[in-house]
């Protein structure tokens, strides 16, 4: 078929595919028509997830992420780059087809090695050994010269504008659409890597041979569950593994049919032929379908770590449920749509610890719950953890550590000083978990899901927070001085502040109304209630009596008068009524359009507020996550390993 027509066919189908995925998610789709994948080299065992990312950023391009990439980066600098490389990989595929693989393959293997930078195409030099001759990539890797070419045509039109990473990210997608894949937003503005590193492609890139109990803690370096490993190692319905990859599977193993056993020994003998193919998938390797899975119920996976997954283990029985379905295509879409969302904002995922620490959501629960029952103030100082910690250099609970002889740390920062609290709720759970699952449970994830936990413990709404968050090393007092809305501030300083952060004007509205619950003290609400206008006389005279213009500073007030230990939506209402107890708070409230008219939808509707507050905790909770191998997970959360 005509790649051009290809094209055409799949984006239709599959885009229509993907909008009724994503407006019903919780039914299965089955697309019913083959398509014909005109590939012919194996891919890795994550392969798949290039795929998974990208189409998750069609699905999650609402939201920013964190990262700050943007689909339109290069709109105004080099207007014609996405052109060039669709161009350039049309050309490449149309003479040899095998090469859509291996240009996706190439950025896998990019971004599971320290990040999608561009690393794995620098070639060696005296500083290092680079990516290209680890043993996943060696005589393997391969599409260098179509990035060659894409890159000389990208400098002849914008010099000096194109990352190499971001080349590698859109020729994975068009790939993608001529393999009879979605298109996609892809969100660019990465930059490249000036070093690389075989030992971390070595290490980082699971192998064919790994066992289970590897493959898992390989997926779960990277924030993926036991299921985003069975899953996406469907992607070998398609594809050609070498001899090198199976033989020791043919030969030693048990789990593996025996007449199956016998035929691949007759194409890779014990000793040579290296480099002859196998298909991964007996039945219909040009096709992307479930056979897959039913290959492992036969015992029939060409590779050791395929069969892993069915070998009498936890993943038993989530291959038995895809090899269920007879379609060509099958996309289980209740759990594809949240992998989807969770990988595109950074690697999250809420399935995080289900395999590592499957206690750790209920430590968390059970500990902020009696946190909250000896002290109801303490639920709204635990979210107010969260907040102030993901907006200094993101969510990396930098906030938790003391000052120590290297850095001086947020806790003394002028919006935390005596104001920040909850750090033993914080040390209580982080001690329960380490007695349940060891250097597993991050800090920042901790803040995280306490934050979650403390507005349902006071009424508020439930989300599924994304975990695999990494704790930061260092923090910075100066930082948190700069980067924290200050009660001070009017709406355009906090319009710019949430900007900073990759939030909306939305976002910040919707954000603000965590001051439904908790205390400010006198200091935080004197200049608003003897300098502002935009108050009301009874409720600024009453606040007076409490906090006189000199003294006084640490007297409480409740940012919500009516319902201060509930989470609901009066706090709008206050704002209606000009009783906000912060200049900020007001400012939400004082002629400007953008931010009047969501005040009073909220005012008006709990329930539209209680929504969208879940969906900007998700969002705030994404700025900036280190994962991977970013970072550590802290066995004290107060200073570094």
């Amino acid at each position: 078929m005509d790649y051009k027509k290809q094209i055409a066919i799949t984006s239709r189908v599959n885009s229509n595919l993907i909008s009724l995925a994503f407006s019903e998610p919780k039914v299965t789709i089955f697309l019913q028509d083959f398509i014909r994948i005109p590939m012919a080299k194996a891919c890795s065992l994550l392969l798949l997830l290039v795929f998974a990312v990208s189409v998750a950023s069609v699905v999650g391009s609402h939201g920013s992420h964190g990262s700050k990439l943007s689909p339109e980066y290069y709109k105004s600098t080099c207007p014609e780059a996405l052109s060039i490389v669709e161009a350039r990989v049309e050309a490449a595929l149309n003479k040899e087809p095998r090469m859509g693989a291996s240009l996706l393959r190439l950025h896998f293997h990019d971004c599971f090695v320290n990040g999608c930078d561009g690393s794995i195409l620098l070639d060696d030099n005296p500083v290092f050994a680079g990516e290209k001759t680890a043993a996943p990539n060696n005589n393997s890797a391969r599409g260098y010269d179509v990035v060659d070419d894409i890159k000389a045509e990208l400098e002849k039109a914008c010099p000096g504008v194109v990352s190499c990473a971001d080349i590698l990210a859109i020729a994975a997608r068009d790939s993608t659409v001529v393999l009879g894949g979605p298109s996609w937003k892809v969100k660019l503005g990465r930059r490249d890597s000036t070093t690389a590193s075989k030992n971390a492609a070595r290490k980082f890139i699971p192998a064919p041979s790994f066992n289970l109990s590897s493959l898992i803690i390989s997926f779960h370096a990277q924030g993926l569950s036991v299921k985003d490993l069975v899953a996406l190692s469907g992607a070998h319905t398609i594809g050609l593994a070498r001899c090198t990859s199976f033989r020791a599977r043919a030969y030693d193993d048990s789990n593996i049919n025996s007449s199956f056993a016998k035929s691949l020994r007759r194409r890779c003998p014990r000793i040579g032929r290296d480099n002859v193919p196998r298909s991964l998938d007996l039945r219909t390797p040009k096709y992307f379908d479930n056979f897959y899975f039913r290959n492992l119920l036969k015992k029939k996976g060409l590779l050791h770590s395929d069969q892993e997954l069915f070998n009498g283990a936890s993943t038993d029985s989530l291959v038995k449920k895809y090899a269920a379905n007879s379609s060509s295509l099958t996309i289980a879409l209740g759990s594809l749509a949240s992998l989807l969302w969770d990988i595109a904002n950074g690697q999250l995922s809420p399935d995080y610890y289900s395999s590592t620490c499957p206690q750790a959501l209920s430590i968390v629960k059970a500990e902020v719950a009696a946190a909250i029952k000896n002290e109801t103030r303490v639920g709204a100082s635990l979210l107010r953890l969260h907040f102030h910690d993901c907006f200094v250099n993101g969510c990396d609970a930098s906030l938790l550590l003391d000052d120590n002889s290297t850095f001086v740390g947020e806790k003394t920062a002028v919006p935390n000083n005596n104001s920040a609290r909850g750090f033993n709720v914080i040390d209580n759970i982080k001690a329960r978990l380490e007695k349940a699952c060891p250097r597993v449970v991050s800090c920042a994830d901790i803040l995280a899901i306490a934050a979650r936990d403390s507005v349902v413990q006071l009424g508020g709404p439930s989300w599924k927070v994304r975990l695999g968050r990494r704790d930061s090393t260092t923090a910075s007092r100066s930082a948190a001085n700069t980067s924290i809305p200050q009660p001070t501030f009017n709406l355009s300083a906090l319009i710019s502040s949430f900007s900073a952060q990759g939030l909306s004007i939305k976002d910040l509205v919707i954000l603000s109304g965590s001051h439904t619950i908790g205390l400010a003290r006198c200091t935080s609400f004197r200049s608003h209630i003897y300098n502002d206008s935009d108050i009301d006389p009874s409720f600024a005279n009453s606040l007076r009596q409490i906090c006189p213009r000199n003294g006084s500073d640490n007297v409480l007030a409740p940012l919500d008068r009516q319902t201060p230990t509930s989470f609901d939506s009066l706090y709008y209402e206050n704002l209606l009524d000009k009783k906000g107890l912060l200049h900020s708070d007001q400012e939400l409230f004082n002629g400007n359009s953008s931010t009047v008219e969501l005040v009073k939808k909220y005012a008006a509707n709990t329930k539209s507020f209680f929504k969208e507050f879940a969906k900007s905790m998700i969002k705030m909770g994404n700025i900036k996550p280190l994962t991977g191998n970013a970072g550590e997970i802290r066995i004290n959360c107060r200073k570094a390993n």
